[in-house]
């Protein structure tokens, strides 16, 4: 058994001169943002029940946040006359397409739901992890500033099972998974948040965060000694990011929103709770979700249960009396799931947040139960935006662990191409819309880097050729570099132009990707336009590239990169389920190694600029290496072991 540190908060008792009237909105009572336009256009009382703006352990645990938004304001005083550029978003909350309004900005703060770490991750986990990344790269790459949180679940029902199936204590197993997690994030080039908390060390906070919610009518004990959320005492509970049918609500159940809405009601049908736990328990309401999970002999392990102690001050407004100390245990046992996160979030960046992100499936009950704890508890608004993204199916199913029909990362793409094409083919697609995993939809997203890798090349060796000839000349008149008669360069300001509209209008990444392959195309273009000069015979002149324009083209495509972060070679990491990257390993199972698609990319750049000579010498050398290259008419060549 393990206890935490002794904690203290300050209790306000029903007689607090702090209490607020229901009809006065949290901007008004609380302050949080210079202005109300700050905060979504969802209007938040504050509940009669109420009854403390601000508890000693909140203010400790969002110092951080506070000091956070001290550094960023005065390192930002100087970037005041260049205000970040807006962004739109599909605000869940609002059901909207609306502006980000952030509380100080151009500081972000952002919070999002990471795995629960007794598996590894799947593909399908990942969309919302690209997701993540491809909206903060878009906050950074418009000016903002992103203060980003991620937890990690790493005590639950599930975790408990496996330690048990497994024989190997709960620190094992989750350490495990967790080195996986952040093993797959580098693979895909994730940017990683400011702090990946866990759940089991943040037991206090999550103690306080109960007391909180007991103080203010929202928490109760039950009997056996689990603690519960009272939602009928919380208004408007089901009605945030979704509408459930209050009759519904009443029987417990829930049909109409997804991630296991069918076997609540089935279960409230059998007379067990709307959420229900592992075990179930003596609870007020059938609808209320739980707590905090009382100490179970039978099924709980001694490494996954705490008995937090909290050394309460309780004094009386309106009065002089000194303080009382009162030291509360809130009882043996651990966390319930939606907890955690409400408690993460207030320590690390506040009682409201500007951001939240996580997968649509957890809409119902995660979110809206988050939503219920942490403005039931810090008497605020929670968050003012909140970010769902779509499924990724297989068929027409959505991927998950309960339906069998997952793939990791590792298993699903097992080469550094593979990778890479998965990102591309997550961030080029519009997150809110379900995105479908086969074949042909990873094949087409590594033609198109293929393709992005080529003229990369293509413009990398052309700029080498320029920089070493004793003839090359800026201001030859002959050359058609010149930037006021520029096609290309012309061509780059409009569709980076374009490109910064659709990033900025609800991350429209299908418009971006449009966008990047039209100036792909311009380039491809110029190649092609000088090719066929030069197999002409009667050219007086050797005809000359565009180097302004393609100087422009590379600029243009590491400016958007900053967004798609799809420029960047894939790490090595070797796992139980194979690898991420390249290894021997891959190549004995039939990967093809980089420096043989480098030569393949060089050929294929060879032959279309006519250079015949290098490309069967390319090719030469690739089969030296043992492959064989074929070519395919209008697609790209294939390759294989000889």
């Amino acid at each position: 058994m393990r206890f935490t540190t002794a904690s203290r908060i300050i209790l306000l008792t029903a007689a607090s001169s702090l209490c607020f009237h229901s009809s006065l909105t949290a901007v008004d009572a609380f302050h949080l943002a210079p202005s109300s336009s700050s905060l979504s256009s969802r209007t938040t009382t504050i509940s009669p029940s109420c009854r403390t703006t601000h508890f000693t352990s909140s203010s400790k645990a969002c110092s951080s946040s506070t000091s956070l938004q001290s550094s960023a304001t005065a390192t930002t005083q100087q970037q005041q006359q260049d205000e970040p550029k807006q962004l739109q978003l599909y605000n869940s909350l609002t059901r909207t397409k609306t502006p980000i309004t952030p509380i100080a900005s151009p500081q972000i703060s952002m919070y999002t739901c990471g795995p629960t770490v007794y598996d590894s991750a799947h593909v399908g986990n990942f969309r919302a992890f690209l997701t993540y990344d491809i909206l903060k790269r878009t906050l950074l790459y418009l000016g903002y500033n992103v203060d980003h949180i991620c937890n990690l679940t790493d005590v639950d029902d599930k975790i408990i099972n496996k330690c048990n199936a497994e024989s190997i204590s709960l620190q094992e197993l989750t350490d495990k998974y967790t080195n996986a997690f952040f093993d797959d994030l580098e693979a895909l080039n994730i940017i990683k948040a400011r702090a990946y908390p866990r759940a089991t060390e943040h037991i206090d906070e999550m103690a306080k965060l109960i007391l909180d919610l007991e103080q203010n009518g929202l928490a109760y004990q039950s009997d056996e000694g689990s603690w519960y959320f009272s939602v009928s005492k919380k208004e408007g509970y089901g009605t945030n990011l979704v509408q459930l049918d209050p009759d519904q609500l009443k029987k417990g159940a829930s049909s109409t929103t997804g991630g296991g809405g069918a076997q609540r009601a089935a279960a409230a049908g059998s007379g067990m709770a709307l959420d229900a736990d592992e075990y179930d328990a003596e609870k007020e309401g059938v609808r209320d979700f739980c707590l905090w999970k009382a100490y179970k002999p039978e099924f709980d392990r001694e490494d996954a249960i705490w008995d937090p102690v909290v050394e309460v001050v309780v004094k009386t407004a309106n009065t002089n009396e000194e303080e009382v100390v009162q030291t509360r245990h809130i009882g043996k046992g651990r966390p319930g799931w939606h907890l955690e996160c409400s408690a993460m979030a207030r320590k690390y960046l506040g009682p409201t947040i500007d951001l939240h992100a996580g997968g649509i499936d957890l809409k119902f009950p995660h979110h809206e139960n988050e939503i219920a704890q942490s403005e039931g508890a810090n008497c605020a608004p929670f968050c003012n935006c909140w970010v769902h993204n779509g499924f990724v199916n297989i068929g027409d199913e959505k991927m998950s662990k309960s339906k069998g029909n997952f793939l990791t990362l590792r298993k699903a793409c097992p080469t550094a191409e593979d990778v890479r094409a998965y990102r591309y083919l997550v961030v080029s697609s519009q997150y809110r819309n379900p995105l479908s995993f086969t074949e042909a939809a990873l094949g087409a997203a590594k033609g198109a880097l293929k393709r992005l890798d080529r003229i990369q090349a293509m413009i990398d060796d052309a700029l080498k050729l320029a920089s070493s000839s004793d003839d090359t000349n800026e201001d030859d008149s002959s050359n058609s570099s010149s930037v006021t008669t520029s096609v290309i360069v012309a061509t780059v300001e409009k569709e980076l132009a374009n490109f910064e509209v659709a990033i900025a209008d609800d991350l429209s990444m299908p418009r971006a990707s449009a966008c990047l392959f039209s100036i792909v195309k311009a380039a491809e273009k110029e190649f092609k336009r000088v090719a066929k000069l030069k197999k002409e015979e009667d050219v007086e002149e050797t005809p000359s590239l565009d180097m302004v324009g393609l100087v422009r083209v590379q600029d243009a495509l590491k400016q958007m990169d900053q967004v798609f972060g799809i420029y960047y070679e894939v790490p090595q990491v070797k796992g139980e389920e194979g690898a991420a990257g390249i290894d021997d390993d891959n190549v004995n199972g039939g990967a093809i190694p980089e420096d043989v698609m480098d030569l393949v990319v060089q050929r294929t750049a060879a032959k279309d600029a006519k250079d015949w000579e290098l490309a069967d010498s390319l090719r030469a050398k690739i089969t030296e290496l043992g492959f064989a290259v074929k070519d395919v008419k209008g697609g790209d060549p294939i390759v294989s072991k000889v």
